[in-house]
């Protein structure tokens, strides 16, 4: 089949690799793409993928017979209603149900209302409300702007200063426009974290395996939260028998409660979990693949992506399963110094052939080709993944590749899949 896959992050540049190597996928076509999604597909520039109308009209115009939706600011604008609409195969959720991750607060009362275990929360408007309920909570405190804001609209922190700080900087200063014109301030849930992935077509829930990422932007969790500076696949803390707990009491309820709402979810709905000692609990839900979970779950996929994006496209996945290797997988992201606050871009790439020859995985996320050079063009680069037969393995080869890889003010957590490799026993 031929495939429309939209985007032109890291996660976007894992799923192209997937797609074009699986068997159902005769062509494969992205927008708006990058240079390292050019090296399995074609690229179609141009195309505004917030547009609901321009994306109907090129995937008319290249006969997609299914359109793979990467990022979820198109989800939320509608992207997949009007595909739909237009008779194409869409992986992705209709606006209705990607307002779980449109609106932390919807996807809290849909929580509520079909007994997902989360933790207490207040939404917001007005500061001094909030400033009151966080003192009702106490510290750590969270706080989250209500809409999309890349990954980068949650503050954790001990300071009730810095708390503050940030609901004003949502609520008064309008730092993140819109999307943080409500907050939601939440319990803190103590317990590893690790992120539960699963294709839905709206009825049959299939479970990827869990994956944990590294929001901070530096080493032993200190620093702003970014969009992901690594990840790891799988997590010992997420044994199998809690995995189908996560899946029995979490995200097959929560696809049930999206149908009763009149929004079936059909696509790829991300559980972001603490395992607390009361057992798992919801820290959010997503209405795509994560980012950089995707890196360092597709390496280990060996089932067919392209299959199993048509089977949720079509309602078809009742029955069917998701074969992965035994293999670990290590992520780790290479950015631009400063991200995620300002950064320089338009530095020269060096390095990655050299990186991939030792049989690491390169994806581009933040990069772009000026005067016939690879430089960087955003604040996440380049994600690098490694395979090994235990973590300690795939750890030393993620880092060993990327140490190959050079541009200017390159930063680089150096402690990504450290804890699984302790907990696995290593050093």
């Amino acid at each position: 089949m031929r495939v429309l896959l939209l985007g032109s992050g890291g996660r976007e540049s894992a799923l192209a690799v997937s797609l074009a190597a699986s068997p159902s996928v005769s062509e494969l076509v992205a927008a708006p793409g990058n240079p390292g999604i050019a090296r399995v597909a074609e690229i179609v520039p141009g195309t505004d993928i917030m547009a609901p109308a321009a994306v109907r009209d090129l995937a008319a115009r290249v006969g997609a017979e299914l359109v793979v939706v990467g990022p979820e600011a198109p989800l939320v604008e509608g992207v997949a209603d009007e595909l739909r609409a237009d008779g194409r195969a869409v992986f992705g959720p209709d606006a209705a149900a990607a307002r779980i991750e449109g609106s932390k607060s919807y996807a809290k009362q849909l929580m509520a209302a079909a007994g997902v275990p989360t933790a207490r929360f207040g939404t917001f408007e007005r500061v001094d409300e909030a400033v009151a309920y966080l003192d009702e909570l106490g510290p750590p405190y969270v706080i989250k702007a209500d809409g999309l804001a890349a990954g980068k609209g949650v503050v954790v922190t001990d300071d009730r200063a810095g708390a503050i700080e940030a609901l004003e900087g949502c609520l008064v200063e309008g730092r993140f426009g819109a999307a943080g014109t409500r907050v939601v301030i939440e319990e803190f849930l103590d317990g590893p974290e690790a992120s539960v992935i699963a294709f839905s077509d709206g009825k049959t829930v299939l479970s990827c395996e869990p994956a944990q990422d590294y929001k901070r932007a530096l080493d032993d969790d200190l620093g702003p939260n970014t969009g992901g500076m690594g990840s790891y696949s799988p997590v010992p803390a997420c044994p199998p028998a809690t995995l189908r707990d996560i899946t029995e009491e979490i995200l097959e309820p929560m696809i049930a409660a999206t149908a009763e709402a009149g929004a079936p979810f059909c696509g790829a709905l991300y559980a972001g979990l603490a395992l607390t000692p009361e057992g798992p609990r919801v820290i959010e839900f997503n209405a795509r693949f994560g980012d950089p979970e995707t890196q360092a779950l597709l390496p280990r996929l060996r089932s067919d992506l392209g299959e199993l994006c048509m089977a949720s496209a079509r309602g078809e996945l009742a029955g069917m399963t998701v074969d992965w290797s035994p293999e670990a997988c290590v992520t780790v992201v290479a950015a631009s110094g400063g991200y995620p606050g300002d950064h320089d871009t338009g530095f020269e790439i060096e390095g990655i052939d050299d990186a991939e020859a030792l049989g690491a995985f390169v994806f581009h996320a933040g990069t772009a080709i000026s005067d016939d050079r690879l430089v960087t063009a955003g604040g996440r680069v380049l994600a690098v993944s490694a395979l090994g037969q235990d973590f300690a393995t795939a750890r030393s080869l993620a880092y060993d590749a990327i140490s190959k890889i050079g541009f200017t003010n390159m930063h680089v957590r150096s402690d990504i899949g450290a804890r699984a490799v302790t907990a696995e026993g290593g050093n």
